[in-house]
């Protein structure tokens, strides 16, 4: 295995499980701190030197991963999301444990090995180291019962669409791909192949927090912020776009996985959008909008527009670390998640409210920041796609500019916040103010990436009127929000993330529960009735066996017994020990012999 990779995803992962056995008390943010700037330099220097590892599992399956074009740039990507929020934690005093920081460096090499691996065995392992430390960042305020219901319906929501890997693992071998290859879709036989490419669209879409599964993503927003930052940036909700994305050649193989991908995508960018829109939680507006904006990268997979996907991933990776973070901090500071609790939290700390603004323009599309053109590199594919996908995409935007707006105008209200200053020291409010301004910067210039490598340089590439088009929508749907945002509607629907938790208990949770009490009255009526009754009647037969036979059969073999002792002492009567005795008998005996060979011969 090449050093460098299997450095790559080992020094967060033994980190991390020494940090979380061990805990120590002292130096546990300055040692993760350390190892987050390692994996960071670990991460460029594979993302340069492009190395791959292969190491045989099985008969004809080997665990790959490698560093290609796609993957260099995740790999860098989650090693600096790592990087800003240990470096964000660090002034929070509640999240310098050992097992927090142990659990974010694991969650990082399990998001690490995801992104690297070319074989389905060690992607499904990342996938589901992933998925558990997921739901132990979440739940890491272990007193919060809201937290520890929310890490419970993102693990069982989240964990139920991973079984869609299961089902592609299984029929990817069907299909007569014996090597597992994650880019062997294509060559998969028959209609294994459509099994394997649904399997894989239902676990990214469910990782992915896109439609049906988006709700998992609202109980998720009771963990630390910076698990929230974390999860949403460049890790596991990038995770299952990140999946279609590398796997577009059979989604563009099976004719319908492609159409029905881009649909849902671009559905879950408009209507998570108008949920964003109606929240007036902060968290809960950002989480909507994570699921709206990972819309756009499962909108580019299904358009096949690679490269336009990949730059809306970092560019959003940005935009979502720096606005998570910042809400995060305002959360310690001010007390509060909610937008009317916050007003004016942008004028009492005036670096983070700059970075926040500028985090609120990416996000909103306004030229010329990271996700206006990458949004644009985007919708150019859809474009070509048809008319409606496109017309959607520009609806989506529009609602993007709507609850961006709608954020910045909370907080920059000049009711002050009851202020808490106590509990972030100095240098904590110093290392969060750079890592805003940082990941603010990043967020605004990202687009200037799309004049990079082929794997950024958006193909097709939008047209001088669809970039004026769109940006001029973000510019007016942000003016417009600005001047209605107190009197925008609040629907019942949107503000509960359009019922789909309630559809999900209702048309799954229930009639499985239901089925499962069934199948357990079966079970016990059949262990009463058959396996019990069948027990008595073994029972029964025994002592039949036991009063009858066996007993029959005793007396047999005591009756054996019997006749041979008796022959023994019969046997034991010539011997006297008198020689004449001994005589008459052999006497006797050839006498007999004697006459049975006369009787013999004469019969012959």
């Amino acid at each position: 295995m090449s050093v460098l990779l299997g450095a790559l995803l080992l020094v967060p992962l033994a980190a991390g499980i020494a940090l979380i056995v061990v805990r120590p008390l002292r130096f546990v943010v300055p040692v993760g701190l350390t190892i987050a700037a390692a994996t960071v330099g670990l991460a460029v220097a594979a993302a340069l030197r492009r190395p791959q590892a292969r190491l045989p599992l099985f008969d004809g399956v080997a665990v790959g991963f490698a560093v290609d074009d796609l993957s260099a740039v995740m790999v860098v990507l989650v090693a600096l999301a790592l990087l800003a929020v240990l470096a964000f934690a660090a002034g929070d005093p509640a999240l310098g444990s050992g097992r927090f920081v142990g659990l974010v460096l694991v969650f990082a090499a399990a998001m690490l090995a995801t992104v690297t691996a070319t074989t389905l065995p060690p992607l499904l392992a990342a996938w589901e180291v992933m998925g558990a430390v997921s739901w132990a960042l979440i739940a890491h305020h272990t007193g919060d019962p809201a937290a520890a219901r929310g890490a419970k319906t993102a693990f069982l929501t989240t964990r139920t669409a991973d079984l869609g890997l299961y089902l592609a693992a299984g029929a990817v071998l069907a299909g007569g791909v014996s090597t597992l290859a994650i880019d062997a879709l294509p060559d998969v036989a028959g209609g294994w192949r459509d099994l394997a490419v649904a399997g894989i669209v239902v676990a990214a879409l469910g990782k992915s927090a896109q439609l049906p599964f988006s709700f998992w993503l609202s109980g998720a927003m009771h963990g630390p912020s910076p698990v929230s930052a974390l999860l949403h940036s460049a890790t596991m909700v990038a995770a299952g776009a990140y999946l279609l994305l590398r796997t577009t050649a059979g989604l563009d193989a099976t004719g319908w996985a492609g159409p029905l991908v881009a649909w849902v995508g671009v559905g879950t960018a408009l209507l998570l959008g108008l949920v964003a829109l109606a929240q007036s939680d902060l968290k809960q507006l950002l989480a909507a909008s994570t699921s709206a904006q990972i819309g756009f990268m499962v909108l580019a997979a299904g358009v096949g527009a690679v490269p336009g996907g990949v730059l809306q991933t970092v560019a959003h990776a940005a935009t979502k670390s720096l606005l998570f973070l910042v809400a995060g901090a305002w959360l310690v500071r001010v007390g509060t998640r909610r937008l009317d609790g916050l007003q004016g939290a942008a004028r009492r700390y005036p670096v983070l409210g700059a970075a926040f603004t500028v985090g609120a323009g990416t996000l909103a599309g306004v030229p010329p920041t990271g996700l206006w053109v990458s949004k644009d590199a985007v919708l150019a594919g859809a474009a070509a796609s048809g008319p409606a996908l496109y017309i959607v995409g520009l609806a989506a935007g529009l609602v993007s500019a709507g609850y961006a707006a709608k954020a910045v105008w909370f907080v920059w209200r000049p009711s002050p916040p009851t202020v808490r200053d106590g509990t972030v020291g100095r240098a904590g409010a110093r290392v969060q103010a750079v890592v805003a301004v940082t990941l603010a910067v990043a967020a605004a210039g990202a687009g200037l990436l799309a004049l990079g490598p082929d794997i950024l340089r958006p193909a097709p590439e939008p047209t001088v009127l669809e970039l004026v088009a769109s940006g001029a929508i973000a510019v007016i749907g942000f003016g417009v929000t600005w001047r209605v945002v107190g009197r925008l509607p609040a629907p019942a629907a949107l503000l509960s993330w359009l019922h789909l938790e309630q559809i999900a208990l209702v048309a799954a949770v229930r009639p499985t529960l239901r089925l499962a009490a069934l199948l357990a009255r079966l079970d016990d009526s059949l262990h009463h009735r058959v396996v019990l009754g069948a027990g008595r009647g073994v029972t029964r037969t025994a002592d039949e066996v036991d009063r009858h036979l066996e007993r029959g059969l005793d007396r047999g073999v005591d009756g054996v017994a019997a006749g041979a002792r008796a022959l023994g002492r019969t046997a034991r009567r010539p011997q006297t020990g008198q020689l004449h005795q001994y005589y008459a008998q052999a006497a006797v005996a050839f006498g007999v012999l004697a006459a049975l060979a006369v009787l013999l011969i004469g019969v012959s």
